[in-house]
């Protein structure tokens, strides 16, 4: 049997996946496939490099550091994005709290993050190299349409891979995975309405009709994303995992409280979870 685990992404929301990850790791709980969207996978190598409680540290360090996030940063013609991207992907991993490279190379399983193709306007599924020490990918797949700049991968234009699939649960069954786990950042009454920026995005990515398209069409998708997943819930196909509730949390949240009470939430309920999990896993 093969084991999976499928990250939603949702920017600083996704701490409270982080919450429920570091609840796995004190569970001695891995999946033999890891996949995620943006922020998803951007945390959720420190799940797999087992650092418990890195996410939580280096957010509630950093929320409120300008070289982390803040609209400044898209003034400066090296980024052009609302995050720092040097000081986030670079000088965080590699000098302030280190990712463990070791770690993350000696797990067995796979790693993927999801990319949308400006061209095709589909999505892409990339193996999260072990030892980028740029994390290009997953710099690729946080790449919020008009807060980033695009990143170009082996000739081809990429942005967030939420655009085009925004709980890739469908792959990890592709990949072979018999149990999956699904972590939402967004409660299970939520229903994702129409993109408020579309006109924006149609004069930005002029160029990417596709594109263009994929966003148009990107709440309808998501919402019957959401509706299968339920469905395949009740048919013990999948186990799901959700916050309470996201209200008045920010996709850029600063204000600390919310950040350590979402990540609590995400924790205490992967601790619920833990012994299912266990079951479910066939651990």
């Amino acid at each position: 049997m093969k084991t999976g685990i499928v990250l939603e992404g949702g920017a600083l929301r996704t701490i409270f996946s982080s919450g429920v990850c570091d609840a796995l790791l004190e569970a001695d709980l891995l999946p033999d496939y890891v996949i995620g969207v943006s922020a998803g996978i951007a945390y959720g190598v420190s799940y797999v490099s087992r650092q418990k409680g890195r996410n939580l540290e280096i957010v509630t360090r950093y929320a409120n550091d300008k070289r982390y996030m803040g609209l400044r940063n898209l003034l400066v013609p090296s980024n052009r994005c609302y995050f720092g991207l040097r000081f986030t992907y670079e000088t965080i991993p590699n000098e302030l709290v280190p990712f463990d490279y070791d770690t993350f190379a000696a797990f067995p399983g796979e790693v993927e993050a999801v990319v949308s193709n400006l061209k095709s306007g589909q999505a892409e599924y990339l193996p999260v190299p072990r030892r980028d020490d740029k994390f290009l990918i997953l710099q690729a797949t946080c790449a919020m349409p008009v807060l980033f700049p695009i990143f170009w991968i082996n000739g081809m234009p990429y942005l967030d891979g939420g655009s085009a699939d925004g709980i890739p649960y469908r792959r990890a069954f592709e990949m072979g995975c018999d149990r999956v786990v699904v972590v939402l950042t967004r409660e299970r009454s939520y229903r994702r309405g129409p993109e408020k920026f579309q006109q924006l995005i149609n004069l930005r990515y002029s160029r990417y009709p596709n594109f263009c398209e994929t966003m148009r069409t990107r709440a309808e998708r998501y919402n019957a994303c959401r509706e299968e997943l339920f469905q395949l819930e009740k048919e013990g196909k999948v186990l799901l995992i959700a916050p309470k509730s996201t209200e008045g949390f920010s996709r850029v949240e600063r204000d600390l409280d919310k950040i350590r009470a979402l990540w609590k939430d995400g924790y205490d309920q992967g601790l619920a979870h833990s012994e299912e999990i266990r079951t479910f896993w066939g651990k």
